[in-house]
């Protein structure tokens, strides 16, 4: 298996310390390259001594700048503090690994996407919320801006407390899109512990007769013809699926259900006591560009209760 490379956004969160625990059921490989990377908000003046830019020479202006270039510059040190402990915790768990930290400023989400931009990572690791999580109901603006404008996949990471060991357990969303077929593949190349179980939801939008056509005959028939159609063609699609998962060692099954994918992959996934949820970047319908996220993808990843790994195709 060839060497995978991670990008792990760190806050000093308890989502963010929730991502470091969910990467132990994560399937990932022993010959990881990670990088971690924290970003202080903040925005540092240049220093006062500089001799390439010149602040001002209103002595009450530079003193206010330099006090706030202090404040920052302390900020920035706590931040490498995050990143030097979530280093530290990787490497206990993943003592294979190959890791290395950083600590900058700015913006958090468009560091983090343009340290993703420098490194082509494989995938993308960020919480759920950042300091000011109020609900997983609600993505992080962070995490939602990494999730929608990454180039790679993203694993929106949350925690999972268990009481006892259990196997890992993981959805993927599966319809007839080429994302859907990414997310399987994303499944079948990790590296699971034994006993992993995988099931595969179908969710189908049956055609439904008039109230006056339900009480036709010809009607009724063509009616369930068509869903039981679709019903067939979606275990055919599938069937190569889970002969791939199958072969990867995985236990696999199938569940067509029908309803709203939004809603119905994350009801399900949190009634199989699921640890992550795998979804193609642009599953269920999208046809937009690769680079941003489906509607699907991004209502699942807002709303789950566990992790929901969103699979990139990388392109040639």
């Amino acid at each position: 298996m060839s060497e995978m490379k991670l990008l792990i956004a760190y806050d000093g969160s308890r989502c963010a310390e929730s991502a470091i625990d969910d990467l132990k059921r994560a399937g990932l490989p022993d010959n990881c390259e990670a990088t971690v990377i924290s970003v202080a908000e903040v925005w540092l003046p240049p220093a006062s001594n500089s001799e390439d830019i010149h602040v001002t020479d209103d002595p009450y202006i530079e003193k206010m700048v330099q006090r706030h270039r202090e404040k920052g510059e302390r900020a920035l040190s706590e931040t490498k503090t995050y990143s030097n402990h979530a280093e530290a915790r990787i490497r206990g768990l993943f003592p294979s690994w190959k890791l290395s930290s950083r600590a900058t400023y700015g913006s958090p989400a468009w560091e983090i996407l343009a340290a993703a931009d420098e490194l082509s990572p494989d995938l993308i690791i960020v919480g759920s919320q950042g300091q000011s999580a109020l609900s997983r109901l609600f993505l992080g603006s962070i995490s939602q801006k990494v999730l929608t404008e990454a180039h790679c996949s993203v694993r929106v990471a949350r925690g999972k407390i268990d009481v006892e060991p259990s196997p890992v357990r993981a959805v993927i969303g599966f319809d007839s899109s080429r994302g859907a077929q990414g997310a399987v593949d994303a499944v079948a190349k990790r590296k699971w512990p034994d006993g992993t179980e995988v099931r595969l939801i179908a969710v189908t939008d049956p055609v439904t007769p008039s109230a006056i056509g339900r009480f036709v005959p010809p009607i009724s028939e063509t009616v369930d013809e068509v869903n039981e159609s679709e019903r067939v063609w979606l275990e055919e699609l599938a069937a190569g699926a889970i002969e791939t998962l199958k072969d990867a060692g995985l236990t696999a099954t199938l569940e067509i259900i029908p309803g709203n994918p939004k809603r119905l992959i994350i009801e399900e996934a949190e009634r199989w006591n699921a640890d992550c949820i795998f979804v193609g970047a642009n599953a269920f319908g999208s046809r937009l560009e690769r680079f941003l996220i489906g509607s699907t993808s991004s209502a699942v990843a807002a709303r789950a209760h566990c992790s929901v790994e969103v699979v990139r195709i990388p392109t040639a």
